[in-house]
């Protein structure tokens, strides 16, 4: 995308675009925030705004620079990959430090992106600050992270830091609707779940694998009370069938316990995401204390902290929707 088609993110690109104008480009940055939020998505504008042969502070789209980024071919963005959990200090020594010392081959900059920048080691970290403390003046480098406070202090002191921030749920609506013809009912379910996150929205809207997690998630939580042993591993097995990631489907089961919460405290049904299922979320507030809801928010947490960092799914899943099913009798 160019700056003009992103939705949302106006100061960030705002400072970009100013950055540009003003000839004061960083040669380090971190752009930081949920997991599909469009940190990757500015990043890439930047870069191709940075490279265009136009050089204004919005890229052209048409030129031989813009048209390489836009195909993920440029020889001048370079985007660091990994293999396994982490990121090492090969990956960084090999495809970046050695990389950044060769001069851009038909732009301005040598430009490096690197999602996930949290999984470096500290050794791949401590070897990437060498670089940055002494970057070459066409480097920049651009660090995608969920987690900045993984980063090294004196990284994090050397690079622009951007945190993306909720995009209005009126922009969200006007895409979804108006951009992919999404049907409202579907639309309105997307933006409460997503919490500003367009990214969310709108793979929650458009990709028919989220329309089953969402029922298995129903089915689940409305019958919790009557689950036997067998039922939950029949649960476990239908969720592990979905390609779309776990937490997604955890957070999913996060926000049936906020709406209870919520219908605890307010009583006002228009207030939840799952509408269609009040009736089974009014019973279970019934059963309910607060101190137990959030229990059962722990529980769910946890089990997320458990698979990050990849501990047995289905013995997890068997924990957590056991743990869940307390309290109910």
């Amino acid at each position: 995308m160019n700056f003009n088609e992103i939705i949302g993110h106006e100061d960030i690109i705002s400072r970009f675009r100013s950055s540009i104008e003003q000839g004061r480009v960083s040669h380090a940055y971190i752009i930081a925030g949920q997991k599909d939020s469009g940190r990757l998505t500015l990043a890439n504008a930047f870069a191709k705004t940075l490279q265009c042969q136009e050089g204004g502070t919005e890229s052209c789209g048409h030129c031989k620079s813009c048209l390489q980024a836009e195909s993920m071919n440029h020889p001048d963005i370079d985007y660091i990959t990994h293999e396994g959990d982490h990121i090492s200090v090969n990956d960084v020594r090999n495809q970046l430090n050695a990389e950044i010392s060769k001069r851009p081959y038909s732009s301005k900059y040598r430009i490096f992106i690197m999602k996930e920048a949290e999984r470096m080691t500290e050794e791949a970290q401590n070897a990437l600050l060498k670089t940055i403390e002494e970057p070459p003046e066409y480097g920049i480098i651009i660090l995608i992270t969920t987690k900045p406070e993984l980063l090294l202090p004196t990284i994090r002191s050397r690079c622009i830091t951007f945190i993306t921030k909720p995009v209005k749920e009126k922009d969200i609506r006007e895409y979804l609707v108006n951009k992919l013809n999404v049907e409202d009912k579907k639309a309105d379910f997307a933006i409460e779940y997503a919490q500003g996150n367009l990214g969310k929205a709108v793979q929650l809207a458009t990709n028919e694998e989220y329309e089953k997690l969402i029922q298995s998630v129903i089915d689940l939580e409305s019958n919790i009370r009557e689950l036997t042993y067998d039922d939950i591993s029949y649960s476990i097995q239908k969720c592990s069938d979905f390609k779309v990631n776990i937490n997604d489907y955890l957070d999913l089961m996060m926000m049936w316990y906020r709406d209870i919460l919520i219908l605890k405290v307010t009583g006002n049904p228009d207030k939840i995401l799952f509408k269609t299922e009040y009736s089974a979320i009014k019973n279970q507030a019934q059963f309910l204390s607060f101190n137990e809801l959030e229990l059962k928010e722990r529980a769910i947490t946890a089990a997320k902290e458990r698979i990050n960092a990849n501990a047995n799914l289905e013995d997890i899943m068997i924990l957590l929707i056991m743990t869940l099913k307390e309290h109910y009798d």
